[in-house]
């Protein structure tokens, strides 16, 4: 499998509520999709399902190496200065402190290394939650809802580290409302699913 991430004939219920079935995407290096549609239309629940964190009613979900996942948690300690609960998911994904120093300027973050992680903004704690992704050396991103709470500019860095990782040969599967302004990004619209 050259693919970074393979879905094949994948289903998903929710409650009684069948959201889709015989779906089937990949993601080689260097490539990205943007799963689009209405709230309830599955673009969460697939996310969870590539991420392994849902079993799909029927098909498979290959992945090969690592995976990063931004959801609507940020998943880093909110009493924690910013920094300090970075290095702790540093040391889970085996990086080293440099790693999250590129990711922080990367994000704009690094006047904001010792503000407790309960002091920051939405927009602020989805850029933390993006450095988390970039440091962890992960080949495929999952970022669901990822630019929520961010400014023109954060989007712009958001724009930026998926543009980086994806020449970097990895690959993002990325869920969204609306259009990020990433270049050269295929689509799935999971309305027309339904």
């Amino acid at each position: 499998m050259s693919e970074l991430l393979r879905l094949d004939g994948v289903a998903c219920i929710r409650g009684d509520r069948l959201l889709f079935e015989g779906l089937s995407l990949a993601l080689a290096p260097g490539e990205a999709l943007w799963l689009r549609g209405p709230n309830g239309a599955g673009k969460s629940s697939l996310i969870r399902l590539a991420a392994g964190l849902l079993r799909p009613a029927a098909g498979t979900v290959e992945r090969r190496g690592r995976i990063a996942l931004i959801d609507e948690a940020s998943a880093l300690d909110g009493e924690l200065p910013l920094r300090r609960a970075l290095d702790f998911w540093a040391r889970v994904d085996t990086v080293d402190g440099h790693a999250v120093d590129r990711a922080m300027a990367a994000m704009a973050l690094e006047p904001l290394a010792e503000v407790p992680v309960s002091m920051l903004s939405t927009g602020q704690r989805k850029r933390a939650a993006m450095v988390r992704v970039i440091a962890s050396g992960a080949p495929v991103w999952l970022l669901d809802e990822p630019a929520n709470g961010m400014d023109d500019a954060a989007q712009a860095r958001l724009v930026a580290a998926v543009a980086a990782h994806r020449a970097n040969g990895g690959a993002v599967l990325l869920a969204s409302h609306f259009a990020l302004g990433v270049p050269d990004m295929a689509e799935l619209d999971m309305g027309a699913m339904a």
